[in-house]
């Protein structure tokens, strides 16, 4: 009898403690919800959403700003070295050809040259590309046909500090070494050598003189 007895009561707690589980379960649920799946408690509460961002997801401000381009300016002619008894000033060595490639090669050579013989090498440009019409006169009559156009490409390597005694043999150099088709001219650069770098504009030169 009492077996039976303790066996009813231990019965009747195991229900207390399971609802009285359910209950404190149900509350917690709640405050704080949670979902099982496997045996694991999930906790699906989401405590961030009362937090700051911090920025998360900006990235402007680590982008570098970058400076507003300045406007160009009209360009001024520098003063040009007129060299002294024992050296040359500011000299241009010009390249003529009809050939590109063969220009900007030999110019190439030329400006590799100086380097190697530490001669200053100011600048090396291009000068604007000129075209010439050849127009051949018929047999019979006086009319005048386009037979073929020539174009000419120009390149100038620009030297500085070149002592007259070592002169001689620079221009020898480069002279024994010139390509066919190119031809080869060196003279001092002037103001009008820095002019002639630029492109011609007759349109604006006519205004210009209106207005003066």
């Amino acid at each position: 009898m009492s077996g039976a007895l303790g066996k009813v009561l231990c019965l009747r707690n195991d229900t207390i403690f399971k609802q009285a589980f359910s209950l404190l379960r149900c509350r917690t649920s709640r405050e704080n919800p949670i979902c099982s799946a496997g045996g694991f408690l999930l906790n699906t509460s989401r405590h961030y959403k009362t937090k700051p961002t911090h920025g998360i997801g900006r990235y402007k401000h680590l982008i570098i700003a970058q400076e507003p381009k300045k406007k160009r300016g009209k360009v001024e002619v520098r003063p040009i070295n007129l060299g002294t008894d024992h050296e040359y000033g500011v000299v241009n060595i010009h390249l003529t050809a009809y050939d590109m490639a063969l220009a900007e090669s030999y110019a190439q050579y030329v400006h590799n040259l100086c380097n190697d013989l530490s001669i200053k090498v100011e600048e090396s440009y291009a000068l604007p590309t000129k075209t010439v019409e050849v127009l051949q006169l018929q047999d019979q009559g006086n009319k005048t046909f386009l037979d073929s156009v020539l174009t000419t490409h120009e390149r100038v390597v620009q030297i500085s500090g070149l002592s007259a005694t070592f002169a001689e043999i620079f221009l020898e150099i480069i002279g024994n070494n010139l390509p066919e088709g190119v031809k080869l001219s060196v003279k001092e650069h002037t103001e009008e050598d820095f002019k002639g770098r630029f492109k011609a504009r007759p349109e604006l030169e006519e205004l210009l003189a209106k207005l003066n």
